[in-house]
């Protein structure tokens, strides 16, 4: 389609600072001096569907500390704090600027890697939604806005078009994966062509691109103090579009929402197909950014009711199933099976016998995690690094359970981190297992895994900055080095990967708000929720503490 039919972006916002969190209680840092007061999206779900008549969106409550910025190619958090960067950090942004993609002279976007020594391009000079998340934090840290409000706009508008895989019609309010600008100097013009899946290797729409699009609209309305363009109609039209695809009634019997393989950051085969944890944290985090942002009209009225409803039963869900320590792994590993009626303990008929041997050796006696998925009679142990990220930043995880979850990093430093963070899942799939899960794809071969980049903001949240702080001490050695490949192979991580991309996007930014949340940690803010304290369900599982 041709871009010359799209509406101009308006790139004017005001940049004052938001922050949710008293964190110089928790860091080892200097004490911020942060003037605390109770935001809208702090205030409880059951608060909200109280008062949905007589809330409106005027009454959110800020907090926001303006303060000069700095120049554009230092963080401006290394200047306001007086802390030394790192020589690396000028690198990576001169690294993270060369990826910028521009629409009519306006920047909307990174390419996903800027990597002139290989051959083949395929989709990775394309701007893809959850790839640009952290490019988009680096930013709004930066104090440079305007890129993230022209993105948010630009797939917005992408959002509303009629989309067909193979003659078959997308659900409305999806969201692209990716979209590509094409410039013809000849006529002089840019057209947007953008990839709901009918483009994608496997031919897999995303899941998350509409969970990471609301997540990154909350982002830059507490770093900004914008609210104009949360309640803008036209995203508050794309909030509620994204919703009701996810919120729609069907024949599923759990609250979690049901996912083909392919459909999120794994974009390959890796036998995730289900529930898995990566969405459902994703899921309830957009539910709750969304329910601090949407108007309480009629439209959003009917929406949020919609949220806190499901926002309930999620939060029993995960907390209660998905968890595991070790004495939850010792409960499961004594299931009876072929139990009836509501009384059932083994409630998904899980066979004991199918526990998989690692994860014995695995389970420390003080940690948990959430695995990766539960279905009937399957229960997938894995671990993955962005969903258990995720359910701390956006609360899923109960302070008890992001506390454990950060003792099981701790406890298995080696298998989880190695020489180069952050294992995306562990253990790796091999032999016959990964030919049958991943058809034998070359881009999913044993040891070879993915960065991962929400943990350092998880690690502050919890109160553990010298988790995030060694292992970002670690990247520093090889990153720059070895061209920020897209991902490392190996146990350890010891070897730039065999189809790894250089000068990956996602590495580049991933390191640069590791570094600036690390030195001004009330950038924390823009991607985390507190806890809310009325949305604690009755959880009969055993906290790792009492192992």
């Amino acid at each position: 389609m041709d871009g010359g039919g799209m509406r101009k972006v308006s790139s004017h916002c005001s940049i004052p600072e938001i922050d949710d969190f008293d964190l110089s209680k928790l860091l080892d840092k200097p004490r911020l001096n942060i003037e605390r007061q109770r935001s809208f999206d702090e205030r409880s779900l059951s608060e909200l569907s109280i008062g949905l008549n007589r809330v409106s969106v005027e009454n959110f409550d800020h907090i926001y500390s303006p303060g000069a910025r700095s120049g554009l190619d230092t963080p401006a958090s290394s200047t306001r704090n007086s802390f030394e960067p790192h020589p690396m950090v000028a690198e990576a942004w001169d690294a993270l600027r060369r990826s910028l993609v521009h629409f009519r002279g306006q920047p909307v976007g990174t390419i996903a890697a800027y990597d002139h020594a290989s051959e083949e391009v395929l989709n990775y000079d394309q701007v893809f939604v959850r790839d640009f998340v952290p490019s988009a934090l680096a930013f709004l840290m930066n104090g440079e806005p305007d890129i993230v409000k022209n993105f948010l706009l630009k797939t917005l508008q992408l959002q509303a078009w009629e989309k067909t895989v193979d003659r078959f019609k997308l659900g409305k309010g999806a969201m692209p994966a990716s979209f590509k600008v094409l410039h013809d100097p000849v006529r002089k013009t840019d057209t947007i062509v953008a990839d709901f899946g009918e483009s994608a290797i496997g031919r897999v729409a995303p899941v998350d691109s509409g969970f990471w699009w609301i997540i990154l609209l909350r982002a830059y309305t507490k770093s900004t103090g914008d609210m104009s363009l949360a309640e803008s109609p036209e995203c508050q039209k794309g909030m509620r579009l994204i919703l009701t695809l996810c919120l729609s009634e069907g024949f599923d019997t759990f609250p979690t929402l049901l996912c083909a393989d392919g459909c999120s950051m794994i974009d390959r085969r890796m036998g995730v197909y289900g529930y898995p944890i990566e969405i459902q944290a994703l899921f309830f985090m957009a539910l709750r950014c969304a329910s601090a942002m949407l108007k309480h009209d009629a439209e959003g009225k009917e929406c949020i009711e919609s949220i806190v409803k499901r926002l309930h039963a999620l939060s029993f869900h995960m907390r209660s199933y998905f968890w595991l320590d070790f004495r939850q792994l010792n409960d499961i590993y004594r299931y009876k099976t072929e139990e009836y009626s509501h009384t059932a303990v083994n409630k998904f008929n899980v066979i004991p016998d199918s526990i998989p041997e690692w994860v014995f050796d695995f389970m420390p006696c003080r940690g948990g995690y959430f695995i990766g998925n539960v279905s009937p009679a399957r229960m997938d142990f894995r671990w993955f690094a962005l969903g258990n990220c995720v359910a701390i930043l956006s609360s899923l995880a109960t302070p008890e359970q992001s506390m454990a979850i950060m003792d099981l990093i701790e406890e298995r430093w080696e298998e989880l981190v190695g020489e180069m963070p952050l294992k995306i899942c562990y253990p790796a799939i091999e032999n016959h297992e990964w030919r049958i899960v991943t058809g034998c794809d070359p881009k999913n071969t044993r040891w070879s895994y993915h960065n991962g980049g929400s943990w350092p903001a998880a690690c502050i949240k919890t109160g553990r900055p010298q988790i995030a702080r060694r292992a970002i001490d670690l990247a520093e050695t090889r990153l720059l080095k070895d061209g920020w490949p897209e991902y490392y192979d190996g146990k350890l991580g010891r070897f730039i990967g065999k189809q790894a991309r250089k000068f990956q996007t996602w590495s580049i930014a991933g390191y640069l708000v590791a570094k600036m949340m690390l030195e001004d940690p009330s950038h924390l803010g823009m991607i985390s929720l507190e806890e809310d304290k009325l949305m604690k369900p009755l959880i009969k599982r055993s906290s790792s503490w009492t192992c």
